[in-house]
């Protein structure tokens, strides 16, 4: 039952109105006990000076403090108030008839009086509980002199009334607050059930969404609530997984194509080269240096595939050395001269002042050499391929720009992508070295993970340019 999140908000929510219900009953409680103890004190007080007030008038008429005293207390005659008015000696004088009503064992009654309020009598203090005849009262006592005639006065109101008034009012929460509790959950209830509703509509519908159908969408009532952001979130993570499977359906479909070919060749070459008995050392020859290019060939892809794998699992560490920038250009150029002879392509190189930077050398050269090879590769015979480095703004900056056709401009923004190639037909000749178009993926991933990046930063049908931006951390 609690793993439903709907019953924990409705008990969360129940829990939360119980625990301000019982703080809003208690604060009540307290406050209204409070303003009738204070109006019963001021009451008290009020009686005691209309009392004596009385007692004062009416001794100038009597011949005795007894009479005046009796005189006073007949015409102050209130329900649930007992005066008592006690001599220096602590004898009780007079009592309220109330008092004697209450209880018609006088004799007995007035000694249990005074022998409940001897304690006030000695020590007068305000408002203390006093407790006779079992019955409960709040006493008041006050000192007063008149005519010559001292004593001490006792108001006492009975609790009766306002222990009814509490009693009441605590019966009275005893069964609002049960039933605002009680409706409180079944209101939070149905309001957790209305709330997650549309989350329960969101996973109903994301629970048949599978790579079959990875192009549907989440329904977005309101997109700029809550539930609307997490929809359009959802909606967005599953554009970012509809274009990654797609990018990783056409990954395998272009690597088994590419690997079906060299594969193709050297299944087929083996057979025709075993299936002729009587063959001259040179027809070996010449299917071995097929077999040889196509498994070079093979090998070159499937190292290029590892590393890309290696690279989006994040397992492919970089070496870090400290060496001259100026220095690896320079090397690859050369290394490629041998290949850009055979289209008659002249490399140059233009360095700067010594480049000290702190990468992986071996990916950098990699890096490089692909730039070069693809310069070289679409470069007409003839042609010209170039590669500076210069400085600026806190990056190194390599640019190897060739003399080449360019790309279109439609096809510029995919040459990055992985087993692109601009023109198929030509990239796959042998003679092209038989490119898979995973060259400047590679090399892009390269200086991305240097901090660095890699641009087509201009391609016309003069040629084009390609730009490297690399950090500048030196030792």
């Amino acid at each position: 039952m609690f793993n439903s999140v709907r019953i924990r908000l409705t008990l969360w929510y129940t829990g939360a109105m119980t625990v301000v219900l019982l703080a809003l009953v208690l604060t009540t409680y307290l406050v209204f006990r409070q303003n009738i103890i204070r109006r019963a004190h001021a009451q008290a007080a009020e009686l005691a000076d209309s009392f004596l007030s009385t007692v004062n008038a009416e001794m100038r008429d009597a011949q005795s403090a007894e009479e005046g005293v009796e005189a006073a207390i007949s015409e102050h005659r209130f329900a649930d108030v007992v005066f008592a008015i006690f001599d220096r000696q602590g004898k009780l004088l007079a009592v309220s008839p109330s008092y004697r009503q209450q209880d018609p064992r006088i004799a007995y009654s007035q000694e249990k009086l005074t022998e409940s309020l001897r304690p006030l009598l000695s020590a007068p203090r305000d408002f203390p509980f006093v407790r006779f005849a079992d019955r409960g009262y709040r006493g008041y006592a006050r000192s007063f002199s008149v005519e010559s005639t001292e004593g001490t006065l006792v108001v006492l109101q009975s609790l009766r009334r306002e222990n009814q008034f509490l009693e009441t009012l605590a019966a009275t929460f005893g069964i609002v607050i049960p039933l605002a509790i009680l409706l409180s959950g079944v209101g939070g209830y149905f309001l957790a059930q209305r709330s997650l509703a549309p989350v329960v509509a969101m996973s109903a519908q994301a629970s048949h969404i599978g790579a079959e159908n990875l192009h549907a969408r989440l329904a977005v009532k309101n997109p700029r609530d809550e539930l609307g952001h997490l929809a359009s979130s959802f909606n967005e993570l599953l554009d970012r997984l509809d274009q990654s499977f797609e990018r990783q359906k056409r990954f395998v479909a272009d690597a088994s194509h590419e690997l079906r070919t060299p594969v193709a060749i050297l299944c087929g070459e083996a057979e025709v080269t075993l299936a002729q008995e009587n063959r001259t050392e040179q027809e070996y020859r010449e299917s071995m240096q097929i077999l040889k290019e196509e498994a070079h060939r093979l090998k070159h892809i499937v190292e290029d595939l590892f590393t890309l794998a290696r690279a989006d699992a994040g397992k492919q560490p970089l070496v870090l050395s400290d060496f001259y920038l100026d220095e690896l250009a320079a090397e690859c150029s050369k290394n490629v001269r041998t290949l850009a002879s055979a289209k008659n392509i002249a490399v140059s190189y233009e360095p700067q002042d010594e480049v000290l930077i702190r990468a992986d050398e071996e990916l950098l050269r990699r890096m490089l050499l692909n730039l070069l090879d693809n310069a070289i590769k679409y470069t007409p015979t003839g042609g010209t391929v170039m590669l500076r480095s210069t400085e600026e703004n806190g990056f190194y900056r390599l640019s190897i720009e060739d003399s080449g056709p360019g790309i279109p401009v439609d096809l510029q923004s995919r040459i990055f992508e992985r087993f692109f190639r601009v023109d198929k037909a030509r990239s796959r000749r042998e003679s092209d070295g038989g490119g898979a178009g995973l060259g400047l993926a590679i090399a892009s991933w390269i200086a991305g993970a240097h901090g660095g990046s890699l641009e087509l930063t201009r391609s016309t049908s003069q040629g084009s340019v390609f730009t490297v931006l690399l950090p500048k951390v030196s030792a």
